[in-house]
């Protein structure tokens, strides 16, 4: 299928929309000390893309966590939130919002998808910029599961109201392309800043800049 045939993308946020990556590698690392979970680079880099649940229950399991899961939750989500309200304004990711306005301008639906949740989301949105574009937001909360469960891209897709292989997905994570893949949604993978350790050998496209995206569609 060409990517002129789609009817609506649906972009994941973190890694893709703007450059969060190695700045959640920051702030987890931290907390990781903090509650005395050893994980090393390789652990870590398995989570990136999935949900705080999602990851702290894995995390739990194998280090034998005393804190419980919505606790541990909890203390993320606050420090997470914390640091973005800090920010007066986040810059979105190079050539993002020249794709989104090509995009708008072909009259192709936009949704967003993230692990994150609508707090995070909300900021995020209104500190780029970016939240006139998209006309439909899933989250880790309504879909009850992070990536790379399919879950957030089957809700995305039904709000949209279009089938799935009428839509495309663009993420940055193995967990986020594992997640589009099993919806039996497309998926373009972004191999931008943050992404270098990540397996995207799965996705159906494979881009460096979303100006290829823009070039494949004129």
């Amino acid at each position: 299928m060409d990517l002129s045939d789609f009817k609506a993308f649906i972009f994941d946020m973190d890694g893709v929309l703007v450059d969060t990556e190695n700045l959640y590698k920051v702030l987890e690392r931290e907390l990781f000390e903090k509650v005395g979970a050893n994980v090393g680079p390789e652990e870590h880099i398995s989570y990136q893309g999935s949900s705080n649940p999602v990851m702290w229950s894995l995390i739990k399991e194998k280090h034998g966590l005393p804190h419980q899961v919505d606790e541990l939750v909890e203390i993320t989500e606050d420090k997470v939130i914390s640091y973005f309200n800090s920010i007066p304004v986040i810059l979105p990711m190079q050539g993002v919002v020249e794709l989104l306005a090509f995009l708008r301008s072909r009259g192709i639906k936009l949704a967003l998808a993230s692990s994150s949740t609508i707090d995070v989301i909300r900021i995020i949105l209104s500190k780029t910029g970016l939240a006139p574009y998209f006309e439909v937001i899933a989250d880790c909360t309504e879909a009850g599961t992070g990536k790379p469960d399919p879950a957030i891209f089957l809700l995305a897709q039904r709000k949209l109201g279009i089938p799935g292989r009428q839509c495309v997905v663009i993420e940055d994570s193995t967990n986020g392309i594992k997640a589009a893949l099993a919806a039996g949604i497309p998926c373009i993978a972004y191999n931008g800043p943050g992404s270098e350790h990540q397996d995207q050998s799965a996705a159906d496209w494979r881009i460096k800049n979303f100006k290829e995206i823009i070039k494949i569609m004129c």
